[in-house]
C-alpha cells in the first residue's frame, strides 16, 4: 500500500489497485501515473477554445486528453474519459504515446498556427508526470505549454509543473465550501491555493461555470470576483453557462441573461470578463 499526495484525497492505494481518479496506481509500493501516455483525445484547438482570451489570440494549439479525474461533477462534459464506467472502458483501449512522440507531433503543425500543446479534456493533473515529460521537451522545441485543469492539487505538483506552464486556465467552479464538497467531491480551499500560487508562475484565467440553483446569486459572484481581484484584478474570468446533461437533468439550462448579469457584477472589480455558451 503506498499514499497518493496528488490531491486532498490522499489515497491509501494497495498494490496494483487504483485510487479515486482511476489514474494512479500503486506498483512495486510507489504511487504512478496509470494513465501516462494513454491518449483518449487529440485535436488542433482554437486557443480561445480552452478558454483563453488574452494569451496568443488567433492562435491554435495542440490538445491531448487522457483518462481520469478527481472531482465527480454531476454535470461533467466529458465524463466518457473521466470519471463515469464509460472512462475506464477508456484506458484500456487508449492510444499510447510517448513525450517524444507528442512533442514531435505537436511540431509538425507549426505551419497549421499551432504554438504548442494544451493539456485537456479530462483533469491533466492526476496524470501530472506524463504532462511535466512532455511539456519540458515542447519547450524544448521553443513552443509553449497550456494546462486546463480544475486546480485540485497540493502545491507540490503545481512547482514540479511551473518551469514548464506557460498558461492556464483554471476552473473556479463556485465559492462554498457545500458545492465543492458535496455537488461536485472536492475541496474549495486546494483550489483558491492552488490558483493563488498559479498567478505568480504564469498567464492564468479562470472560467465558473453558472449552475442554476447552485452558484448563482450576485453575491457568490461578488464573493469570486473579489477574490480574483485581490491577487491580481488584470486576471480574465470567463463566465459560463451550464446546459443539463450527464447526472444534472433535473433543471433548465442557464438564463442567458442571468449570465449577462453576473458578469456585470464580475467587472465591478475586474477588467476582464467574458461569457461563454450564450
Amino acid at each position: 500500500m503506498a499514499r497518493c499526495e496528488v490531491c486532498f484525497r490522499h489515497c491509501e492505494i494497495e498494490e496494483g489497485q487504483l485510487g479515486f481518479c482511476g489514474a494512479r496506481i500503486c506498483r512495486d509500493g510507489k504511487v504512478q501515473a496509470a494513465n501516462y501516455g494513454k491518449i483518449t483525445s487529440l485535436a488542433l484547438d482554437p486557443i480561445e477554445k480552452k478558454p483563453l482570451r488574452r494569451f496568443h489570440p488567433g492562435s491554435r494549439i495542440f490538445s491531448v486528453g487522457s483518462y481520469g479525474c478527481n472531482l465527480r461533477c454531476p454535470f461533467c462534459q466529458n465524463d466518457e474519459i473521466s470519471w463515469s464506467q464509460r472512462a475506464f472502458d477508456f484506458a484500456e483501449q487508449a492510444e499510447v504515446l510517448t513525450p517524444e512522440k507528442l512533442a514531435r507531433a505537436a511540431a509538425f503543425y507549426r505551419n497549421q498556427g499551432n504554438i504548442g500543446v494544451a493539456f485537456t479534456y479530462n483533469e491533466p493533473l492526476v496524470g501530472y508526470e506524463f504532462v511535466r515529460d512532455t511539456a519540458k521537451l515542447v519547450h524544448e522545441q521553443g513552443m509553449l505549454n497550456v494546462l486546463v485543469s480544475n486546480g485540485m492539487a497540493e502545491s507540490s505538483v503545481l512547482e514540479e509543473l511551473a518551469p514548464y506552464i506557460d498558461a492556464m486556465n483554471i476552473d473556479l467552479k463556485g465559492f462554498t465550501d457545500r458545492y465543492y464538497s458535496e455537488v461536485l467531491g472536492g475541496s474549495l480551499e486546494m483550489v483558491l491555493r492552488f490558483i493563488e500560487r498559479a498567478v505568480q508562475i504564469c498567464h492564468v484565467e479562470l472560467t465558473t461555470l453558472i449552475v442554476p440553483g447552485e452558484n448563482d446569486s450576485e453575491d457568490e459572484m461578488r464573493q469570486i470576483s473579489g477574490f480574483i481581484a485581490d491577487l491580481n484584478d488584470s486576471v480574465p474570468l470567463h463566465i459560463s453557462r451550464f446546459f443539463p446533461c450527464f447526472h444534472m437533468t433535473d433543471r433548465d439550462a442557464t438564463d442567458v441573461k442571468l449570465v449577462y448579469r453576473l458578469a456585470e457584477v464580475a467587472r465591478e472589480k475586474l477588467k476582464y470578463v467574458y461569457t461563454g455558451n450564450c
